[in-house]
């Protein structure tokens, strides 16, 4: 899942996709380098001024438009009317990091055939959260998780057409996330598909001591163990070094045949 932020404010890249030629071609791009899922955000999650609805609905929907065109799209929204402004226009998943603060979106989903996404963070949209605490990290995401996807579930969401993400960072501290990181297999045994979001975190760059546009090798490796531990969709920034890394994931599990076959094949040799 790669990430469009078509934001002026965008943690990573400062607004760099805020343009609307700017955001389709870096889509463009991402499915061009393997993407198989572009995520389309108008409004960031960290805390800010509230963004009118009208204006997020304008951000992210000619951009929607115009890649549902080449691959499925998804939008990173936690208000209902973006939600169904977006699937309208071609909207395959609604991305609701917020885990239905606004119960709403999982009626829209649920009147459509797209999948949802339910993080899990703690806050108020927009607001910060300081200081988090939890008694037991991967047991209060787990339980989180499972009230609010029997919500969606109840409000007509097939169970099927549901993802989870346990939301590094989102209200939690560095020490929480990599907690969550190791433990990350207990809620992939729960069966639901698993998503997570990790690229250029600051649990990352806390952990190395990396400033955000030096946090891939990183990134890389969370997603590589991740992978390992049961994740099977990842929103990433850096679309082709993902994409390579989770691809050697799969060959070395079996799970993708390699893309061709030199090495010791050849009576003469090739070493």
């Amino acid at each position: 899942m790669a990430i469009v932020n078509r934001t002026p404010d965008s943690f990573y890249d400062n607004g760099a996709t805020f343009a609307l030629d700017a955001a389709i071609a870096s889509g463009v791009a991402a499915f061009e380098a393997g993407a198989d899922l572009v995520d389309v955000g108008g409004v960031k999650f960290a805390p800010g001024p509230p963004v009118p609805v009208a204006e997020e609905i304008d951000r992210v929907v000619p951009v929607v438009q115009a890649l549902s065109a080449i691959g499925p799209v998804s939008v990173d929204t936690f208000h209902a009317d973006v939600a169904r402004a977006a699937i309208d226009a071609g909207a395959a998943v609604i991305n609701d990091t917020t885990g239905l603060h606004e119960p709403a979106i999982a009626d829209v989903v649920a009147a459509s055939e797209a999948t949802l996404v339910v993080a899990h963070s703690l806050a108020v949209p927009r607001t910060q959260h300081p200081l988090p605490h939890y008694d037991d990290v991967i047991g209060d995401i787990a339980a989180f998780l499972h009230d609010r996807v029997e919500r969606a579930v109840a409000r007509g969401v097939p169970r099927e057409r549901i993802i989870i993400d346990p939301g590094h960072d989102l209200n939690k501290n560095t020490r929480q996330s990599l907690e969550l990181t190791r433990r990350l297999r207990e809620l992939a045994d729960t069966g639901l598909p698993l998503l997570v979001a990790l690229s250029n975190k600051d649990f990352v760059g806390e952990s190395l001591d990396r400033g955000r546009t030096d946090r891939l090798a990183g990134s890389l490796a969370a997603a590589v163990f991740c992978a390992t531990q049961g994740a099977r969709l990842f929103r990433v920034h850096n679309v082709r070094e993902s994409v390579d890394a989770l691809r050697m994931v799969e060959a070395i599990l079996g799970w993708r045949e390699p893309a061709y076959e030199l090495h010791n094949t050849r009576p003469e040799g090739n070493d």
